[in-house]
């Protein structure tokens, strides 16, 4: 009978190990979805920077006169979105 007392309490002891291994796993698998949240944020609002710095670069080689024929048609394109965007908006406001 002590044997398998023993047997029982050794069962019993590696069960508890394995339940605070998944706990901890657990708190782990949450602490690296909140990374992965908080990592694609901020990657977001680095494109979007991103974006912005090439609008203003752009901007910038406007108004110095320093664009090829290639980055004018780009921004002209890109200024056309625009005005496209901000008509519709308008349209949208006014209904």
């Amino acid at each position: 009978m002590s044997t398998l007392s023993e047997n029982i309490n050794r069962i019993n002891s590696k069960l508890q190990q394995l339940l605070k291994q998944y706990q901890l796993l657990q708190k782990e698998n949450e602490q690296l979805t909140q990374s992965i949240k908080e990592l694609k944020i901020s990657q977001e609002n680095n494109l979007l920077r991103i974006n912005q710095m090439e609008q203003q670069a752009g901007i910038l080689k406007s108004a110095a006169g320093k664009m090829n024929d290639k980055d004018k048609k780009t921004f002209e394109h890109q200024i056309n979105q625009y005005i496209k965007e901000i008509d519709k908006s308008i349209g949208l406001l006014s209904e």
